[in-house]
């Protein structure tokens, strides 16, 4: 019995002198896993974020508990996406996630042969040299294409649909991204010859930019404005429809969120599913998975969406036919 009582006390030291034994005694916590979101825009909507989250969910991974992010957002300046890219790298993220932002998709993949990322971008990513093919990426990078760069000659037919008597649309771009600005210009010009219509090409940067851009779409006597996809445009969204609403100026964009505003119609990729595809993608690799394994996934949720309280404070109608092709009518 003395035995036994002098192996139990001696266990019970032990047991409770364990919290001061050296780290490196100690069975080793493995690390929470960092995802690096690079974007080049200021900040984007709540739920994109969430919906980004949530696909990381899908993978079992979960804010705080088990995986962290560490946002890194350029303000507009893409200029400072190498930057901010190599201070992702610097604090040892485990991939890179750049859902909607083009620029920092080609920034991170120029700062890291090694680091896992993946990409939402609106334009083939073969052709922006992301990807060696979609099946079968290669390196360090893979994503999601979510065409909406692509779809600008749809988006024209649409709004020459809704306003049959247009004959002079002007199209705003985003000079900072001089690469989305001239394939987007491109599309649209192919699109408006097919058409018919006349194109005034307007640049903005800030949003003083806007305002001066749509002085002078007004002075140039515009029937409507095609907005092309940009995340700056998509986060001066209000300044936009509110705008669009003064002069009186029929616009599409490319995402929902713009009709959510008050434009008046939009067609484009789900972008709350993109993000979301992005996260999953992200969680799979920090499972284990290999981007270059991983196919370049295709955006196949794409909306059409009309604000009928924009359609009746600009004194249109909209037809049937369109409204019954419609994803959503907003009232």
């Amino acid at each position: 019995m003395r035995i036994n009582r002098f192996r139990r006390r001696e266990f019970m030291a032990l047991l409770g002198g364990a919290a001061t034994w050296p780290l490196g005694a100690r069975a080793q916590q493995p690390a929470m896993p960092v995802v690096g979101f690079l974007h080049s825009a200021p900040s984007t909507s709540a739920h994109l974020l969430a919906a980004f989250r949530q696909g990381l969910g899908e993978t079992g991974l979960v804010l705080g508990h088990n995986v962290a992010i560490e946002y890194r957002w350029a303000e507009g300046h893409i200029d400072r996406l190498p930057e901010l890219a190599a201070d992702l790298i610097r604090r040892g993220v485990a991939v890179i996630a750049t859902p909607g932002s083009q620029p920092a998709a080609l920034a991170a993949k120029a700062a890291t042969p090694a680091i896992p990322i993946v990409f939402g971008v609106a334009e083939d990513p073969v052709k922006l040299g992301l990807v060696a093919s979609l099946a079968r990426p290669g390196g360090n990078v893979t994503g999601v294409n979510f065409f909406t760069a692509e779809l600008g000659a749809k988006r024209l037919a649409l709004l020459h649909e809704l306003i049959p008597g247009a004959s002079r649309v002007g199209v705003l771009l985003n000079p900072a991204d001089a690469m989305r600005a001239e394939s987007t210009l491109r599309d649209v010009e192919a699109a408006a010859r097919a058409i018919g219509l006349q194109i005034h090409v307007v640049r903005a940067r800030t949003g003083r930019e806007i305002d001066i851009a749509f002085a002078d779409i007004v002075c140039e006597r515009c029937d409507a404005l095609f907005v092309g996809p940009d995340p700056f445009f998509y986060n001066r969204r209000v300044q936009l429809a509110t705008l669009a609403a003064r002069y009186a100026i029929p616009a599409t964009y490319a995402a929902r969120d713009h009709t959510e505003a008050g434009g008046l119609i939009s067609y484009g990729t789900d972008l709350a599913d993109m993000f979301r595809q992005v996260g999953a993608y992200a969680g799979r690799i920090l499972k284990g998975a290999k981007a270059a394994d991983l196919p370049v996934e295709q955006s196949t949720k794409f909306e059409l969406v009309i604000n009928l309280n924009t359609v009746r404070a600009l004194g249109m109608e909209v037809s049937p036919t369109l409204l019954a092709r419609a994803d959503e009518v907003i009232e």
